[in-house]
């Protein structure tokens, strides 16, 4: 099953970071569905979620040898 990441803009109050999130779905429409359904679960409390973007991710948010092995080269 292909694997996306999603991007979160988080607000609270006048301080905002961004998060990311895996998604497993079968499709980018039903990664960005399911993304967008996270954010308004997760907007319960003060912390206000935005949905940024979703990409397909192959390796995310991963740090392994091949990643250090093509910083370094």
């Amino acid at each position: 099953m292909p694997m996306f990441m999603a991007e979160f803009k988080l607000r609270f109050g006048e301080r905002k970071w961004y998060v990311r999130r895996i998604v497993e779905a079968s499709s980018m429409e039903e990664a960005e569905e399911k993304a967008r359904r996270y954010a308004e679960l997760m907007n319960r409390g003060e912390v206000k979620w935005e949905l940024g973007y979703v990409i397909e991710a192959g390796r995310p948010l991963l740090i392994g040898e091949e990643e250090l092995e093509k910083l370094s080269a």
